[in-house]
């Protein structure tokens, strides 16, 4: 089985309008689809090892009783306006690993080929034996993506 899934859109977007959703901690809750997302604080990121809380709700997939939750978004790679990716850091032990991010490929015009990245192959082995992954489905990161194209058409309100 795959330990990464991606799905690509293309957005009617320059690709600097839409990477400055996807660095924002708002941003990140404004698109995402699977309701876990709820608020965030912190400073947009603008390079690798930067970070943000994001506070979560576990109820929105009904998987685990986590319920309300927060972590950290650790930027791994940033390459403005090009791409941009991240780990998740949380209370539970060992850190699981997964990478989660976003490359932007402009094309012709205006618009932007956003490609959605989920990535488990490089997990803690305590995850791996937990057989869990991927917990989002790849269908969550196509509506993302549709999210992102809603978000950035409609003016994304930075702040």
């Amino acid at each position: 089985m795959a330990e990464r899934m991606e799905v690509a859109r293309t957005i009617a977007a320059p690709a600097a309008e839409i990477f400055a959703v996807l660095c924002d901690p708002h941003g990140h809750v404004a698109i995402d689809a699977s309701g876990m997302l709820q608020d965030a604080d912190g400073e947009p990121a603008t390079g690798a090892g930067d970070s943000f809380v994001i506070h979560m709700d576990r109820e929105s997939l009904n998987d685990f009783p986590m319920g309300k939750y927060d972590v950290t978004v650790e930027i791994r790679e940033f390459e403005k306006d090009r791409l941009i990716a991240w780990t998740i850091l949380g209370q539970i032990r060992p850190q699981i690993g997964h990478v989660y991010g976003y490359r932007l490929e402009p094309s012709d015009g205006d618009e932007t080929v956003v490609t959605s990245f989920y990535d488990w192959s490089d997990i803690d082995p305590e995850w791996r034996k937990a057989n869990i992954f991927p917990v989002i489905p790849e269908s969550a990161l196509r509506a993302t993506l549709g999210i992102l194209d809603r978000t950035v058409r409609r003016g994304y309100p930075r702040g």
